[in-house]
């Protein structure tokens, strides 16, 4: 019995490192898909974003390449600031300071004190600085050890902070809020001049000429140390969120739409540059006249190497929202949404490549019976159809302006589609032809799911489900106990289904739809997208990036980390271990094997001998990063072994050619996990061979 039990548990473990090594990630857009919220850079070379849900990216290679450093928090942070390039802090929601010392490597949370978003963080060395927010104004002396209130004298948002020497600062805020100090916060002062405006950025070359921008274009100067503010023509009406000066005569301003401007005679004149995007930028950074970053929505990263002239993207992949995905095999698969967007991919979303879907009507709901034949419907009763996997798109008529929601085919010939206002149509011949079925509702219909040709249902707003055993010749209500609306619904066989909906709504039958149980979802988020992949095992996806799963037909639903806030329109699994999710800013997240590690070469420079540096961070978890380099072309063997000198992986065992490289290691990608405890890795190049020792910590 002992040894049963034994087994058993050594069993649940073996489950449990198995598990670790799976989890979701971003496939669009990259780096990631997160809104960033702050930029801020040392260097030409080295620095940083932060955003949502605790995001914070780092590059030392000028935004060719990001790479993820650990918040610990999934609080979004709003502001980040370097005093050089390992010492920086970040603030944001609930009162969130962290601090790191090592370029970020580490971030360590401080405490303030205070509840409130901190929006706005400067530091005039590597002691002295200051965060604000609502109402909020705090200071510290030493680094972030401890901070102290300061009075602001208002209770208004306050949204920037600015010092040009540790004596003298301004902040700015809401409802005409411009504050200044010159002994150091100790007596904060109202300046006026927005009349009434929301102001969002402060900035000042010197200790007299300064500007600030906020709502409805709204850009500000003063020449007299704040004593007087005085409007400037910004040729907008957008929200203005940053503002930044190269020199008393050029500075730049970006906002929503895209907006990027740029004054080259100290504001006199604004004229707008051509950012290439239409989302909310949210901050810009300059390190010189001619070289800066612009960050904002839906991971969006921006760079200029001649002053603005030209923006080029660093972040890749569409932020168009995405309405449903489908995969037709582990390799192939396609997503569809906003304004017509169809992407496919055939390398399991390693890449995903836009397709011509022949309208800019947004579609909601995408179909393949296989590799070769699919349809994808959408808004003002679009119908498109493919015979050749999705290069050529042709339109198909529908009968109807009705925006349709969800399709489904039984077969290359018999399927159906059903939408706003009750609306239900059915063919018979591959969509040439189209005809309506009465749903006996007005109801928006939202998913439709069949098993064969004759059995299926549909659900929709007011807790509608509709079922049909003739084929849609008949469609009659469902008595489910349900109050909200629903989403989604999908069967595993004639008897055995679900439904999801709004405020965490899950329902199963087991006898075709005739009785529905609710089922514990575990939250109170929207659901909008049900799978399964057999009676036992399927997902739900939301609101707020819900993912919930269930291994015992939905007995428990348990929460599965998604990395991200952003709402998930559909979910898609190829096989218990491979899944996607789509959704709002053209998330495309997949279920997998975690990447055992991503390479980028730092700098193309010929080195003077081969070297292989120590790991960073060191200890670790559960990244670290190795950095070597290569004077000529060699063949570069790296790998890892535990303290008996077994091989753990190996990362790298290609020819390389001269340059320096780091590699970042995700060590929770091991095979059935590692322990704590030290492990050595070794680089072989040539007759060169180095080992060094590193410690993993849990």
């Amino acid at each position: 019995m002992k040894n049963l039990l034994l087994l058993f548990i050594l069993f649940i473990l073996f489950q449990i490192t198995s598990l670790a090594q799976q989890g979701w990630f971003w496939q669009n857009p990259l780096p990631q898909g997160h809104q960033l919220n702050s930029v801020y850079f040392i260097d030409n070379h080295t620095g940083w974003a932060v955003g949502k849900n605790g995001t914070i990216i780092k590059t030392t290679n000028g935004g060719e390449n990001w790479d993820f450093q650990t918040s610990s928090t999934s609080n979004s942070l709003l502001s980040i600031f370097f005093i050089d390039n390992q010492s920086g802090w970040a603030v944001g929601v609930s009162g969130i300071i962290l601090r790191t010392t090592n370029g970020g490597e580490n971030w360590a949370s401080q405490y303030t004190g205070t509840g409130n978003e901190l929006w706005s963080v400067y530091f005039v060395d590597d002691t002295t600085g200051w965060a604000v927010g609502t109402g909020t104004i705090i200071k510290t002396t030493d680094g972030g050890e401890s901070w102290e209130f300061q009075s602001s004298g208002t209770f208004n948002l306050l949204t920037s902070v600015y010092f040009i020497d540790n004596q003298t600062g301004w902040i700015v805020g809401g409802s005409d809020t411009i504050l200044k100090t010159t002994d150091g916060g100790e007596n904060w002062f109202s300046q006026s001049g927005s009349m009434g405006y929301y102001l969002r950025s402060v900035y000042f070359i010197d200790d007299t000429t300064g500007w600030a921008v906020g709502d409805v274009g709204t850009i500000l100067k003063t020449t007299d140390g704040g004593e007087n503010w005085f409007s400037q023509s910004s040729g907008t009406y957008y929200w203005l969120w940053t503002v930044t000066f190269a020199n008393n005569q050029t500075g730049w301003v970006v906002g929503d739409s895209g907006t990027t401007l740029k004054t080259t005679d100290g504001g006199e004149n604004w004229f707008s540059q051509n950012s290439g995007t239409s989302s909310p930028l949210l901050s810009v950074y300059f390190t010189d006249n001619q070289t800066g970053w612009a960050v904002g929505w839906y991971g969006k990263i921006l760079k200029s190497t001649n002053g603005g002239e030209n923006w080029d993207s660093q972040s890749s992949g569409t932020s168009n929202w995405l309405g449903s995905i489908y995969f037709t095999d582990n390799q192939t698969g396609w997503a569809v949404g906003y304004l017509g967007i169809i992407l496919k991919t055939t390398d399991v979303g390693e890449n995903w490549d836009s397709l011509n879907s022949g309208t800019n009507n947004t579609f909601y709901s995408v179909y393949f019976n296989d590799d070769q034949i699919g349809w994808a419907v959408g808004e003002l009763g679009t119908i498109q159809k493919t015979i050749n996997g999705g290069l050529i798109w042709i339109s198909l008529s529908s009968g109807t302006n009705n925006t349709l929601y969800s399709v489904y085919f039984t077969d290359n010939q018999t399927g159906w589609t059903v939408g706003y206002l009750g609306t239900i149509l059915k063919t018979t011949n591959g969509g040439e032809y189209w005809f309506s079925q009465s749903s006996g509702t007005s109801n928006t219909l939202t998913s439709v799911y069949f098993t064969d040709i004759q059995n299926g249902w549909t659900v929709g707003y007011s807790h509608t489900i509709l079922k049909t055993t003739d084929g849609g010749e008949n469609w009659f209500s469902s008595n489910n106990g349900a109050s909200n609306h629903l989403s989604s619904v999908q069967f595993t066989n004639n008897q055995t289904g679900w439904v999801v909906g709004h405020y965490g709504t899950i329902l199963k039958t087991t006898d075709g739809g005739e009785n529905w149980d609710s089922q514990s979802s575990g939250t109170s988020n929207t659901f909008n997208s049900v799978y399964f992949r057999d009676y036992n095992t399927g997902w739900a996806v939301g609101g707020l990036g819900t993912i919930q799963k269930t291994t015992n037909g939905g007995e428990i639903w348990f929460s599965q980390s998604s990395g991200t806030n952003n709402q998930l329109n559909s979910v898609y699994f190829t096989d218990a271990q491979s899944g996607w999710a789509v959704g709002e800013g053209g998330t495309i997240l997949k279920y997998g094997d975690l990447p055992t590690s991503i390479e980028n070469e730092v700098t193309k420079t010929t080195p003077s001998s081969y070297s292989l540096s120590q790991n960073y961070p060191n200890p670790f978890n559960p990244t670290t990063t190795i950095k070597y380099s290569v004077p000529q072309q060699s063949q570069v063997i790296i790998r890892i072994f535990d303290i008996i000198g077994n091989e753990i992986v190996t990362l790298v065992n290609e020819e390389k050619h001269t340059g320096t490289y780091e590699i970042t290691w995700y060590a929770e990608s091991a095979k059935g996990g590692l322990a704590s405890g030290v492990y050595f890795y070794q680089l072989k190049a040539g007759s060169f061979v180095e080992t060094k020792k590193m410690l993993l910590l849990k």
